[in-house]
């Protein structure tokens, strides 16, 4: 079976640097390209309801993972080269415990997704090499140059 380059790319963000707010850029764009598919859905929620929580917003995470947990319900446990099954049974584990977050408050942890394919395992390998990982993180949306100009425009005013 061959991967998507995105899909490739969403992985090694998402093992590799825990870059969750990356891992839903990529994704998103195979999900639009995929006719918005369900099962990318859950694995950019996935990524997204962890970006929340570690941005200390544990109401959306704990949206999102629930959300991500119902969306790849559906889907065979080895889907796309991945343990999905584990995934799955991960993320609602996280889900359940942020629902309790208020009572019994935990630090913030990353989740990992097991790769089972060995053509999957190759893939991520071969891409990791060419793939920097962005340091520092983005942690949310980018402004553009546009922005910037009107921002200096402000400075040099005041």
């Amino acid at each position: 079976m061959s991967y998507e380059p995105l899909y490739v790319a969403y992985l090694i963000y998402f093992n590799r640097d825990q870059d969750y707010f990356e891992c839903h850029e990529v994704l998103e764009e195979l999900w639009l390209e995929r006719d918005k598919d369900p099962l990318y859905k859950g694995l950019l929620q996935v990524a997204v309801g962890l970006y929340h929580f570690r941005n200390g917003n544990i109401i959306g995470g704990r949206k999102m993972l629930h959300s991500a947990a119902e969306k790849l319900g559906p889907y065979p446990a080895t889907c796309l080269g991945i343990d999905l099954g584990k995934l799955r049974r991960s993320v609602l584990e996280y889900a359940r415990k942020l629902d309790e977050f208020e009572t019994a408050p935990f630090e913030y942890y990353d989740l990992r997704i097991e790769l089972l394919d060995q053509e999957l395992i190759q893939a991520v390998e071969t891409a990791a090499a060419e793939l920097a990982p962005n340091v520092p993180q983005r942690r949310g949306p980018q402004r553009g140059a546009k922005h910037e100009a009107r921002e200096a425009a402000k400075q040099r005013k005041e």
